[in-house]
C-alpha cells in the first residue's frame, strides 16, 4: 500500500506558511529548518502530482488545489487537537459528554450562560440538550437517557438514587388571553373558582414515557388541549384557546402588552432541583452541576 502523502506534518507546514506568509516566518513557528518546509511542500506535490505553490512575482501563493488541501486539512488539524483534549479529559477522569434535560419552566438564559462559561473551559466536552416537561425528567434520568436533570419539578422521587440540589424555581402565573371571556373575571377569585372549571385548560404534555405521567397548575377539566412545548403553550393562550400557568419572565412583554392577564388565584407552591444519579462520579457532570448550583435563577 502507497503511503499517504496526506499527514498531519505537511498539513501543519501548510497552515503555518498560510497564517505567517513566507516560508521563512512559518519555518521559526513550527521551530524548523526552511530547507525542512520547503522539501516537505515537495515531497507532496510529487506524490500527489500537482502542484500546491505557483510563483507571483516575489511571492508564492497557493493554487486552486493547494487551497483546497489547506481548507480542508484545517479541518483535520482541529479535529486532531480536539481527539487530544478528549483523551486527556477522559484519562483524567472527566467524561466526554453530558446529556441534559431541561425543564421547560426554566430560564434558558441563565442555563445556557452557565453553560457557555463552563465550554469555554472544556472546549472538548459534547453537550446534548433536550426538554423535559414533568415526570418525563425524572424518568429519563433514571432509565439512564440523560445524565443531569436542570430545574425538573419536586417532589424527587425516592430510592431512585437521585442525587439533588434545589434552586430558586421559576415563577408561575395563571393567565388568559385578554380577549378571552373569562379575562373580565380575573380579578374576582370567587368567580374564577366557579368559571375555571368550565374552561378549556392548555396542558404541556409530561414528557414521560414509561411512568404514570402528572400534571401541574389547574386541576384537569374535561376541556384540555395538549401541547409539545412551552412556546406551543404560549402561543395557544395568546390565541385565545384556554388558560394555564406560564413561567412568568417567559410571557412578561405580553403582560405589560395587555395581551395576556394574570388571573387573581395565586402563584402554586413549587420547588425545583437540578439532579443526578448519586453513582455518576464523572468530574465533568460534578463541575457543571455545581455550577448551576450556584447560579442565580
Amino acid at each position: 500500500m502507497p503511503v499517504n502523502p496526506m499527514n498531519i506534518e505537511v498539513l501543519e507546514i501548510l497552515d503555518a506558511i498560510d497564517r505567517r506568509g513566507s516560508f521563512a516566518k512559518a519555518a521559526e513557528d513550527l521551530n524548523k529548518a526552511t530547507s525542512a518546509l520547503s522539501y516537505g511542500i515537495q515531497k507532496l506535490e510529487e506524490q500527489l502530482d500537482i502542484s500546491v505553490f505557483q510563483r507571483q512575482g516575489r511571492r508564492s501563493v497557493l493554487t486552486p488545489a493547494g487551497r483546497l488541501i489547506l481548507n480542508e486539512g484545517r479541518k483535520i488539524l482541529e479535529s486532531t487537537i480536539l481527539l487530544a483534549d478528549k483523551a486527556k479529559e477522559l484519562a483524567t477522569g472527566w467524561e466526554p459528554k453530558i446529556r441534559i434535560a431541561a425543564e421547560s419552566t426554566l430560564d434558558h438564559s441563565v442555563f445556557f450562560k452557565v453553560l457557555g462559561d463552563f465550554l469555554a473551559e472544556h472546549e472538548a466536552m459534547e453537550i446534548d440538550v433536550c426538554e423535559s416537561v414533568l415526570s418525563g425528567g425524572w424518568e429519563a434520568l433514571e432509565h439512564d437517557r440523560v445524565d443531569l436533570l436542570v430545574g425538573a419539578p419536586g417532589p424527587v422521587p425516592l430510592q431512585k438514587g437521585f442525587r439533588a440540589v434545589s434552586i430558586n424555581p421559576s415563577e408561575m402565573v395563571p393567565v388568559i388571553a385578554s380577549d378571552h371571556p373569562l379575562a373580565k373575571l380575573a380579578n374576582d377569585p370567587e368567580a374564577l373558582k366557579e368559571a375555571i372549571p368550565m374552561t378549556r385548560t392548555v396542558v404541556t404534555h409530561d414528557t414521560a414515557l414509561v411512568d404514570v405521567t402528572r400534571n401541574a397548575g389547574f386541576s384537569m377539566g374535561k376541556k384540555i388541549i395538549y401541547v409539545q412545548t412551552m412556546d406551543q403553550k404560549i402561543e395557544a393562550q395568546l390565541a385565545g384557546l384556554g388558560l394555564g400557568h406560564i413561567p412568568k419572565f417567559r410571557i412578561q412583554r405580553y403582560l405589560d402588552e395587555g395581551r395576556l392577564v394574570v388571573l387573581n388565584l395565586g402563584a402554586p407552591a413549587n420547588d425545583n432541583f437540578i439532579a443526578w444519579k448519586i453513582s455518576n462520579k464523572g468530574k465533568a457532570l460534578q463541575a457543571l452541576a455545581q455550577r448551576l448550583a450556584e447560579a442565580t435563577w
